[in-house]
């Protein structure tokens, strides 16, 4: 006797992945790293094939945005696309921000297809006792 599993929710699965991978329906999003040094945070995104000038980054409210567009290929008299693997389209990824991120000093720069964008932290207030002095 053979037993099948029942997966009532697979072909759901299946057609967001299959979505997501495509990046026309939902998007995609690049894969991130996001590594805490002792006085700052570097926030790496994989990019390949995305020109600096179509990333869009933006704070607001504690929130880190970054947005941008990968152009898909098309199809031409000299060229048919046979399969695709990689994603195309928007993406757009949003991280919070801790307190203690200096937002006004945040830069970004794109090298080799990896986008790095370097938080710094504000230095820490360090507690001072204060001495009363007689008058």
């Amino acid at each position: 006797m053979k037993l099948t599993r029942f997966e009532p929710f697979r072909i759901a699965d299946l057609l967001h992945n299959d979505l997501g991978r495509t990046g026309t329906a939902s998007g995609w999003q690049p894969a991130t790293d996001i590594i805490e040094y002792k006085d700052a945070f570097l926030v790496r995104l994989d990019l390949p094939g995305v020109e600096s000038s179509a990333i869009e980054i933006s704070t607001d409210k504690g929130i880190l945005s970054i947005s941008g567009e990968r152009a898909a290929f098309e199809n031409s008299e000299e060229a048919t696309l046979t399969r695709r693997e990689r994603a195309s389209g928007r993406f757009d990824r949003r991280f919070s921000l801790p307190e203690m991120a200096d937002v006004d000093a945040i830069r970004a720069q794109s090298k080799d297809g990896i986008l790095e964008v370097r938080i710094p932290k504000i230095p820490e207030v360090q507690a001072r006792k204060i001495t009363v002095e007689a008058a």
